[in-house]
Order: structure tokens, then sequence, then C-alpha cells
């Protein structure tokens, strides 16, 4: 396990992108938060009692938790006077309540980047089954719950579909339904009520929207021109530079289009080929599985961005879906 994933708990099966371990049986918020290392943090702020910090009369705040692990406290980060902390409980109540609504149930819990974001998935009582008398392409749906104690990320519920047959993560922004929506941890009971009862009314109309979206690009059939102008669209040849100097940007791009006419004919994607659909899955696939890691976190970051917590990542995904309604006529 990468030292920055500090846990991942999953049911029946690993984690969306092998990040986790197994369980057997259900769990309720309270198990699932024990065996995810997500209990007892006692989330605090400790005021900064250094020269050059608290100026004109403002405050500032390490952000500590006790680490479940090493029992030792940790700085997560810094705050201003006008920060809140709040425990893992609040995110993993509210999903109890999503939950006890009849949403879904737990599949997976655990934090990232040194505990400063903790989050958990309830798989959603609904799937979508695309052309299921031919390809039989399974789409399983997720509530992600996702918050930070940096303040970099809101408690945050995400609607995020995933391919089974290859688990490409398919949570386009579509219009008319909302993909992701957020709450604050100071609600009353009553707002709490209202919210749940809106999350629910909310992950349901988005799915309806993704089957109608994803139908809508499997009936629309396209060519090998077709299909080639879709990827010269999401990924557009550079210049050529003067025989004999070189050109890496022009090796990387072949290579590039070498992995995606490949994956047009995987296993994954075959089904489709012909398809605007087909091409879709082709850049997602691509998206999810292909890019190459940097840095100490590199298999952190690639998991945590296929499971939908990178902002450029979710963007690009947005732009292939428009590149491909767009190229093909949909």
């Amino acid at each position: 396990m990468p030292a920055e994933i500090e846990s991942f708990a999953s049911l029946r099966q690993p984690g969306w992108h092998q990040l986790g371990t197994v369980f057997s049986k259900p769990v309720t918020a309270d198990e699932l938060m024990e065996l995810a290392h997500l209990s007892n943090w006692n989330v605090r702020l400790i005021e900064i009692e250094a020269p050059g910090f608290n100026m004109n009369g403002q405050k500032y705040y390490f952000i500590v938790r006790d680490n479940p692990l090493t029992k030792e406290v940790d700085i997560l980060s810094t705050a201003g006077q006008r920060y809140e902390a709040f425990q893992n409980e609040t995110l993993f109540y509210m999903g109890h309540d999503l939950q006890e609504a009849g949403l879904g149930r737990w599949e997976t819990a655990g934090s990232l980047k040194g505990g400063r974001v903790v989050f958990g998935s309830l798989s959603v009582d609904r799937e979508v089954v695309l052309d299921p008398s031919g390809a039989n392409d399974v789409i399983k749906n997720y509530l992600l719950l996702a918050a930070s104690h940096d303040g970099t990320l809101a408690i945050t519920a995400a609607n995020t579909p995933v391919r089974v047959v290859c688990s490409n993560t398919l949570n386009f922004a579509l219009s008319g339904a909302k993909q992701k929506f957020s709450f604050r941890h100071t609600q009353t009971a009553e707002s709490k009520a209202q919210y749940v009862a809106k999350a629910m009314k909310d992950a349901r109309d988005y799915i309806d929207k993704f089957e109608a979206v994803a139908n809508k690009l499997i009936g629309k059939k396209i060519s090998d021109k077709v299909f080639n102008d879709i990827l010269l669209a999401a990924y557009p040849k550079p210049a050529e530079k003067e025989e004999g100097k070189g050109n890496r940007a022009m090796t990387m791009w072949t290579k590039k289009f070498d992995v995606l006419n490949d994956l047009r004919t995987s296993p994954t994607n075959a089904m489709w080929d012909g398809a605007a659909w087909g091409a879709l899955q082709v850049l997602t696939e691509d998206l999810d599985w292909f890019r190459t890691g940097r840095g100490d976190n590199a298999e952190e970051n690639l998991s945590a961005a296929r499971a939908g917590f990178d902002p450029a990542v979710n963007a690009t995904r947005n732009k292939f879906l428009t590149i491909v309604t767009e190229v093909a006529g949909v």
C-alpha cells in the first residue's frame, strides 16, 4: 500500500481502483470508520504561537488530529480564526442517513493526503445496463462522500458512475442533472432531512440523465474518419520539426494514438466500436488507466484521479464528452 494512502476499506471487491481491503459483509457507518481507521481523530485547532503568525489581531491555528495508527498528533494544515474543525463522524453519519433512506449501502471508506482528505462511497441501489440483450455493459452507480481537513474541499457528495468491465470513472457533468452538491457540517435536524431528500432525488435524476445520454451516444454510429477526428480533437497533432532535429512531442503523440487505437478494439471496448459511445470509452479508459504518475505519491495521485478527486482530470472527462458529442454530431 502506498505510503500516502493511510487506509481504505472495500465491500466484496477491492476498492474502485485496487486500493483497498475486502469486507465479506455489509457494514454500518461506525464499523466502516473503525475498519478504515477514521474514528476518533479528535480534529481540533491549536493556536500558533510563533513570531509573525498572529498579526493585526488575527489569530492562526494548526489543524491537528490524533493519528489512529501512530497514536501521535499530526498537523494537517493551518487555518485562520474563522475556520471550524469538524469530525469524520459528521461526514459518515450523513452517509448513514442516506443509507437509512434507501439510497444504497456502504462500500468504501478511506483517507488520502496524510489524512487531509477523507471519503466514503455508497453503492447506489440502481445499476444501468446498456444494451442488455447484446453488449450488456453494466454501469454501477456510487455516491462519493468526501471532505477535507485543510479547507480545500467542502463536505461534498458526488454522483460517480463506474463502468464495471474496465472500472472507467464516468462522472460527467450533465446538463439538466446535478452531479455534485455540498452541505454544511453545522446543519439542523430539519435541514439534514431536507438534504437527504434532495440528495436522493438528485442521485436518481442524475442516473436517469446519464442513461439517456449514454443511449444517445450508443445510437450514434460513426465512421473510421469521425473516430479519428474525435481523437485529433482530444489530442491535436503537434507541429513537425525539421528533419534531423527530433521531435519528442510528435513521438509521444504517436504513442498516444497507438494506445487509443489499440483500446478501440480491446475486450473492454470492441462491443461499441463504430458508435460514439465507444469513442468516449476509449478516451476515458486511456485517461484513467494509461497515464504515468510522477513524484513520491504518484500511485495515490493516479488512483485519486480515477476515483474523481482530481478537478483537472474531471474537467478533461467533461471535455471528452463535449468533443465526442460535437464531432459525432449527436
